[in-house]
């Protein structure tokens, strides 16, 4: 086997865990409620919270610091911290400990995100990137939309404690083998050392945003606490923003920021994230709250999605790599858009192969074709210096357009005027205006062509470079054949 491919294999197994446990523990949570009897709804769904909140407002100082240590370091450490708070969480006698656990779990997967596509992308060559991207992202995306079935299939046979425990038979084989085949990647003229505080209001911002959303249906659009919370978070990242323009090392560099390809890409994975995590949710309660199916045969519906995302990923790959990343996003918000509308028009009894089926295949296309095509984008025409920091930066606006996705989904199915099908029906329409919108700003990435950029451009070139920015590359950036 070709290396290139060993490292493919490698950092998508640590991909796979990360992102399976964004959504295997969402049909844990009764049997979280019978085991912990004395917990409330409230306190349990921490358990998936913590998780989602800590993880995002981790990525971004993980990747940068990632960049400047080697991202094999931060790489394995993260496997490593990832197996520790599984071990923890599988184990744990009461929820506070699980909720802790999942903490760590979170940190562990904040250094695994970033460093895995940064150690994967220098392996292939430019003109071969969309295919890179497009199967490291469809781990992740099979894994997520995996979760609810392969969690649902372990509570039933051993209970929820194998739900963290199944980590460790994926994670242990891997982390061996990552240790023999990944070899160290860092950026060479990495300057100052990044902005600690800017870090700590990046952390705080979006951890503190996170929560107002995650808590959004609990204390409602129009509380205190909801206003309050809205507004530290806010705060905290204007701060930020102020920082980084004056810092020689910020956390974010504002260059990047400027990348129009990067920015326009992060927009359309944001708006697709939330469309995407929340109609997985979505299925998840109607098959049991309409349909009435148990957690096997909810598990076993939902695994068309999936499996036809894995089946297009080498297809995705080879488009994206000839034809450019907006003739693959574009596709994708509309397969989406399509989905979401059949699924509002599912009856009231079960109908898998009718009314069930196409609308998942068409799901599971729209995100085979969305995720990897915003991702080619994105990195396109990114500095190979900061590969860690820029898949820190998709990774955390996707989870926060997922933790977004979900509160206004359980927004639209707290209104309870309607019968529950009709409730339904009106939060799958919503879902499918969020593949139409996707879909509209993957119109406008423009044409994008892939090009090898060693190094973050210059704030102000007209005075030479600026104190921590990267400096100019030796030799002429090569050229792909990549079309538009």
């Amino acid at each position: 086997m070709a290396r290139q491919w060993k490292v493919l294999l490698v950092t998508s197994v640590a991909v796979m865990m990360a992102m399976l446990d964004v959504t295997i523990v969402n049909v844990a949570l009764p049997a979280l409620g019978a085991a912990f009897p004395d917990s409330s709804l409230n306190g349990l769904s921490w358990v998936l919270n913590a998780y989602n909140v800590v993880f995002a407002a981790a990525l971004i100082p993980a990747g940068r610091l990632a960049d400047r240590w080697g991202r094999r370091r931060v790489f394995l450490a993260g496997v490593v911290l990832f197996l520790v708070g599984s071990a923890a969480c599988g184990l744990a006698p009461a929820v506070g400990v699980l909720i802790a656990a999942r903490c760590v779990q979170a940190l562990g997967a904040a250094a695994i995100m970033p460093t895995s596509l940064g150690l994967l992308l220098p392996e292939f060559p430019v003109q071969r990137r969309a295919t890179a991207i497009a199967l490291w992202t469809a781990t992740g995306t099979v894994a997520g939309a995996a979760g609810p079935s392969l969690g649902g299939a372990l509570v039933a046979w051993q209970g929820w404690r194998l739900v963290f425990l199944v980590n460790l038979a994926i994670g242990l084989p891997g982390l061996l083998a990552a240790v023999r085949v990944l070899r160290e990647t860092r950026d060479t003229t990495p300057g100052p050392f990044p902005d600690v505080v800017g870090a700590l209001l990046l952390g705080g911002g979006v951890g503190t945003l996170a929560l107002a959303v995650v808590r959004l249906p609990d204390w409602g659009a129009t509380s205190a606490a909801f206003g309050g919370t809205l507004a530290v978070g806010a705060a905290l990242l204007v701060a930020l923003a102020v920082r980084s323009g004056r810092h020689p090392a910020p956390v974010i560099e504002p260059a990047l920021v400027r990348i129009r390809s990067f920015s326009v890409a992060n927009l359309g994975s944001l708006v697709f994230a939330a469309a995407m995590n929340a109609l997985l949710l979505c299925n998840v309660l109607f098959l049991t709250q309409v349909w009435r199916y148990d957690s096997l045969a909810t598990g076993g519906a939902l695994t068309a999605g999936p499996v036809t995302a894995a089946a297009l990923a080498p297809l995705v790959g080879r488009l994206g790599d000839r034809y450019g990343p907006r003739a693959v996003a574009l596709p994708g918000g509309l397969f989406f858009c399509a989905g979401a509308l059949l699924f509002a028009r599912a009856p009231g009894q079960p109908d898998f192969l009718a009314a069930f089926l196409p609308a998942a295949v068409l799901i599971g296309a729209g995100a085979a074709f969305s995720f990897p095509g915003f991702g080619h984008a994105a990195f396109a025409e990114f500095p190979r210096a900061r590969f860690a920091t820029g898949v820190a930066i998709a990774s955390c606006l996707r989870q926060v357009g997922a933790v977004l996705g979900i509160a206004v989904l359980i927004t639209v199915l707290a209104d309870g005027s309607g019968a529950p099908l009709a409730v339904f029906h009106r939060a799958y329409q919503v879902l499918a205006a969020g593949g139409l919108l996707a879909a509209g700003v993957a119109l406008t990435l423009g044409r994008v062509h892939a090009r090898d950029v060693a190094h973050v451009p210059a704030a102000q070139p007209a005075t030479g470079p600026a104190d921590g920015a990267a400096r100019p590359a030796s030799g002429t950036p090569a050229q792909s054949t990549t079309r538009p």
